[in-house]
């Protein structure tokens, strides 16, 4: 089966996913705080989440599955193929009645993103990739930026991120900040040109950037950790140090970095 097959289903299932959670926004959903300080969860995020396995699951049973809101399994690492699901991104944000919250739906072959989905309901978007075949949102072709200044270049990151520990020199470069609270929207946005680049210095789980990593570099970007590392995913413990994405900025605030 090609890479791009999978598309499809995953465009309908995120799909499926934004009515799922439109269904409980703004309806005060019951939310439960999740063990060791890992952040709150929903009545949403558990319905979607059950939609998506179940669908998933019936489509492409030999697939392993790692999700946010299920019991990781090391099964997973034996399967050729892995789904990597983060049900709703930015959590935070859809419980205090925002925007910026979406679904992150990925394949994952051989360490590598092939087939990606991220759709933002609240904004009528999805953003969809496969491997060879280019990235979208809805039906139109995207690119990331081809700004190499950094000075004239809007970077998506939060505060921590630029103290001068991070920095050679202790001075990032002269870019504009900016912040959304989903990490897979941030990829997204780096994908499709809005903003030139996205950076995050902590451990990140894989189901936050799994889709939005493929969307990238189908758009002709870059994404690596803070060392210059490629990202692989499907790792034993789901995480990686960092993320660096975004266009032909990604060299020289790669050079820039401690």
């Amino acid at each position: 089966m090609l890479a791009t097959d999978d598309v499809p289903l995953l465009i309908e299932a995120a799909k499926r996913a934004g009515d799922i959670a439109k269904s409980h926004f703004g309806q005060s959903p019951e939310v439960w705080d999740k063990a060791d300080n890992a952040g709150p969860v929903t009545a949403a995020d558990l319905a979607v989440n059950a939609m998506l396995h179940d669908m998933l699951r019936a489509a492409r049973p030999d697939y392993g599955w790692l999700s946010e809101e299920d019991e990781d399994s090391t099964a997973r690492q034996s399967a050729e193929r892995v789904f990597v699901i983060d049900p709703i991104d930015g959590t935070r944000a859809f419980i205090e009645g925002g925007k910026d919250w979406g679904h992150s739906i990925a394949v994952v072959e051989n360490g590598n993103p092939i087939a990606a989905a991220v759709a933002m309901p609240m904004r009528d978007q999805i953003y969809s990739a496969g491997l060879g075949a280019g990235a979208y949102l809805n039906d139109e072709t995207i690119n990331v930026s081809a700004e190499t200044d950094p000075a004239k270049t809007a970077v998506l990151t939060a505060k921590p991120n630029l103290f001068p520990e991070h920095w050679t020199g202790g001075t990032p470069p002269p870019f504009k900040r900016t912040f959304r609270s989903s990490l897979a929207y941030r990829m997204a946005l780096a994908a499709c040109g809005r903003f030139d680049a996205m950076l995050t210095l902590r451990p990140t789980w894989e189901w936050d950037i799994a889709a939005g990593t493929l969307l990238v570099t189908e758009a002709g970007g870059t994404v690596t950790d803070h060392t210059g590392a490629t990202l692989r995913f499907n790792n034993g413990h789901p995480q990686v140090q960092s993320v660096l994405a975004g266009g032909a900025v990604h060299a020289p605030i790669l050079a820039a970095l401690a």
